[in-house]
């Protein structure tokens, strides 16, 4: 049941991190890991998505330097110029295709931690309380490290991340 429930929000956080290729395998292993540790999983918390979020996070953690490889040769990608193809909706996504080598390089500049916060909040779909028991951090402590990588990417991003985002 808790696989059946939790498996694709997993599957899709981890391949959000480090590709198609290695979620299979992670989520399956995440599910493996929360089963090995089944025994330290606190009973009065009715919802598991946190604590396996969080058991994915570390183990993402172990595929780190890929994860950061894989911002960086997404921040190396040439992209076509589209333009005058399609009205706005080929303008749209040809501007998120431009600005995805930036984000890419800019995901990969932040810390570990700012990035887990960010990507499990924007990824992940964790609300602030989730993200800090996926972490095991404190709630504000999530809240300084989201805010941080915010200031960050709008640092390094501009205003063009808020026009298509």
């Amino acid at each position: 049941m808790i696989f059946e429930r939790y498996y694709a929000r997993i599957h899709r956080y981890v391949s959000s991190r480090l590709g198609p290729s290695a979620a299979d395998d992670v989520a399956a292993d995440t599910f493996l890991a929360a089963f090995d540790q089944r025994r330290r999983y606190d009973l009065t918390r009715p919802e598991a998505g946190a604590w396996l979020f969080g058991i994915a996070t570390n183990l993402i953690g172990r595929h780190r330097r890929s994860e950061v490889r894989r911002y960086r040769a997404m921040a190396r990608v040439d992209v076509r110029d589209d333009s005058g193809s399609h009205e706005d909706k080929v303008a749209d996504r040809v501007s998120a295709e431009r600005m995805q080598p930036r984000l890419a390089a800019a995901l990969a500049a932040l810390s570990k931690g700012d990035r887990d916060v960010l990507l499990l909040v924007a990824c992940g779909q964790l609300t602030y309380d989730e993200v800090a028991l996926a972490l095991g951090i404190p709630a504000g402590t999530v809240g300084s490290r989201l805010n941080r990588a915010k200031k960050r990417l709008r640092t390094t991003l501009g205003k063009e991340m808020y026009v298509h985002g």
